[in-house]
C-alpha cells in the first residue's frame, strides 16, 4: 500500500504555493487543457491543416463530407483549414495587443505613482479622458480612421486598453512606495530604475498577470466583432470574425451552420478558457488565500 506525500505548505516556495492553489481550480485546469490544445493547432496548422486556406478546393458552400471534415466556404475553401490559421490569427492579435496595453499601462501606471505630483497629475488625467469615451465607440472610431488589417488592429487595441492597467499599477505603486524596503532603497540612494523594477514591479506583477488575462479574452472579442463587420482583419486573411461574417444572411444561419458555427464555438472556447484560467490566478495569486 503506498503512502500519499503530504506537502508541508510551510516548507513550499511562494511559486509552489501559488501552482499548488491554480491546480486545485479544476475549471482552470480544463482551461489551460483548451488553449493549449486550440494554441497548439493553430501554431501547427501549416502542418495539420489538410488544404492551402485560401485556396478554392470544393463545391461552394459544400456540407461537411470524407474530403472536408468541416464544409467548405461560400466559394469554395476548406472550412477546417481557414479555422486552424483563423485561430492563429486571433491568439496573435490577442497576446499582441494585450502585451501592447500592458507595457504601456505598466510603464505609465510605475512612473505616475512613484514620482507622484504634476507627472501623476497629468498621467491620470489623460487616463480618465480615454476612459470616459465608450470604449466600443473608441474603438470602432480607430479602426474606421486606420486602413484595416491586422496589424492596425493589434495596434488600436493596444492603444486603447492601457487605461486599466496603468490604475490598476499606479493604485499598487503607492501603497508599495511607502513600505520600509522601498523607503530604505531610497535612503541608500538605489537609483530609480532600481527602485521602480527590482523593487516595485515584482511585487505589482500578481495584479498585472490578471488583468491581463482579461484583456487577453477582450481583445480576442474586439478583434472578432471588428472583422465581423468588416473593419478588422481582411479577406482572404482567415480570422475567426471574418469567418462569422457569413452569418449575416438568413439562410447560412438556417441552412448551412458549418459556415459560421465551428468558429463562434472556438471564440467561446478560448474566451472562457481564458476567463477560468484569470479566476484561477487570481484567487492562487492571492496572499491571503487559503493554503
Amino acid at each position: 500500500m503506498t503512502k500519499k506525500k503530504i506537502t508541508n505548505p510551510a516548507s513550499e516556495s511562494y511559486l509552489q504555493t501559488v501552482f499548488r492553489r491554480f491546480r486545485r481550480h479544476r475549471l482552470a485546469m480544463a482551461g489551460v487543457a483548451v488553449l493549449v490544445m486550440l494554441g497548439g493547432m493553430a501554431l501547427l496548422a501549416p502542418v495539420i491543416a489538410p488544404y492551402d486556406p485560401d485556396a478554392i478546393v470544393g463545391t461552394f458552400a459544400g456540407a461537411p463530407n470524407k474530403e472536408h471534415i468541416l464544409g467548405t466556404d461560400q466559394i469554395g475553401r476548406d472550412v477546417f483549414s481557414r479555422l486552424l490559421y483563423a485561430t492563429r490569427v486571433s491568439l496573435l492579435v490577442g497576446v499582441m495587443a494585450t502585451l501592447i496595453s500592458t507595457v504601456i499601462g505598466v510603464v505609465l501606471g510605475l512612473v505616475a505613482g512613484y514620482f507622484g505630483g504634476v507627472i501623476d497629475m497629468v498621467i491620470m488625467r489623460f487616463t480618465d479622458v480615454v476612459m470616459s469615451f465608450p470604449y466600443i465607440l473608441l474603438v470602432l472610431v480607430a479602426a474606421s480612421i486606420f486602413k484595416p488589417g491586422m496589424w492596425s488592429i493589434i495596434l488600436i487595441l493596444g492603444f486603447v486598453d492601457w487605461p486599466g492597467i496603468t490604475r490598476l499599477v499606479r493604485g499598487n505603486v503607492l501603497n508599495l512606495r511607502e513600505t520600509n524596503f522601498v523607503k530604505s532603497d531610497i535612503v541608500a540612494g538605489m537609483p530609480t530604475w532600481h527602485v521602480l523594477f527590482s523593487e516595485i514591479l515584482p511585487n505589482t506583477v500578481a495584479p498585472i498577470l490578471v488583468y491581463a488575462t482579461s484583456v487577453l479574452a477582450l481583445s480576442m472579442l474586439d478583434e472578432a466583432a471588428l472583422s465581423f463587420l468588416g473593419m478588422g482583419v481582411q479577406p482572404p486573411t482567415a480570422s475567426l470574425g471574418n469567418m462569422l461574417n457569413g452569418a449575416e444572411s438568413l439562410t447560412v444561419l438556417t441552412r448551412q451552420p458549418w459556415l459560421w458555427i465551428p468558429a463562434g464555438v472556438v471564440i467561446i472556447l478560448l474566451v472562457v478558457a481564458i476567463n477560468f484560467i484569470g479566476d484561477a490566478l487570481r484567487d492562487a495569486l492571492d496572499p491571503k488565500g487559503k493554503g
